[in-house]
């Protein structure tokens, strides 16, 4: 499969830092190249009027530093912090941050997390025309055939021969007569993951991991014993 592209934007005060970022992203195949900067505020400016899938990122600049910045851009675009200082790690993981490049990096450890930023965006944003990832399903509700964006859906709930499929700022959830099984041999494995009995999540839409416990939409859902090792082994690879 061809390996998708990703668009991105490096930002730096330092010109030795910036340059030497622009290399590394110059060398890389699956990163195009679309701008650079030396400020925050100029690369804001921008991202607000260009689409951007990752971006670069220094911590301490004048004026905006990096960490506010990928605050103001977070869910729209994926952030790798580049910066000299440690202290900054855990709020990084706060914003959900790719990777924390700590100066000096090579270039062996920029391709690690570049590799890992294209791999969440694979997840989230799939290439269009992937026959495995589809972009929506049709549903039977009533008397009616719903059709229900899948980058919408938060979870499915199993209650015996009927789903309730839980969509994004729907507080009711659409009920279908449909089996969790079957439903799930339908839907893109890139997307969505059984974690128990009754419920498959949105992998894209999870919010924070406390053990055994996902939090979607501020809704607790546990992951069972039979599939607690799949999901870690999505977690490890999505975490840094």
């Amino acid at each position: 499969m061809e390996k998708r592209t990703l668009t991105c934007i490096a930002v730096d005060d330092e010109p030795m830092a910036l340059k030497l970022i622009e290399g590394y992203i110059a060398k890389t195949p699956f990163l195009e190249p679309k701008s650079s900067f030396s400020n925050a505020i100029a690369a804001l400016e921008y991202f607000n009027q260009n689409p951007v899938d990752l971006i670069f990122l220094d911590i301490q600049m004048p004026d905006l530093n990096g960490m506010g910045l990928s605050k103001i851009i977070k869910e729209k675009a994926k952030v790798i912090f580049t910066t000299a200082f440690d202290q900054y790690a855990l709020e990084g993981f706060r914003v959900d941050a790719v990777d924390y490049l700590l100066k000096p990096f090579d270039y062996a450890e920029f391709l690690v997390a570049a590799q890992k930023a294209h791999d969440r965006i694979a997840i989230s944003k799939p290439n269009p025309g992937t026959i495995a990832d589809k972009e929506f399903l049709f549903v039977k509700s009533g008397y009616k055939q719903l059709k229900i964006a899948l980058d919408q859906v938060l979870y499915f709930e199993g209650l015996k021969d009927y789903v309730k499929i839980w969509v994004k700022g729907n507080p009711i959830p659409v009920l279908t007569l449909m089996t969790l099984k079957t439903l799930e041999e339908e839907l893109p494995s890139s997307q969505f993951m059984r974690v128990n009995r009754s419920f498959i999540v949105a992998l894209p839409h999870i919010e924070e991991v406390e053990r055994n416990l996902i939090t979607i939409n501020n809704n607790q859902i546990t992951v069972s014993e039979q599939h607690k090792v799949k999901f870690q082994e999505y977690i490890e690879k999505h975490s840094f």
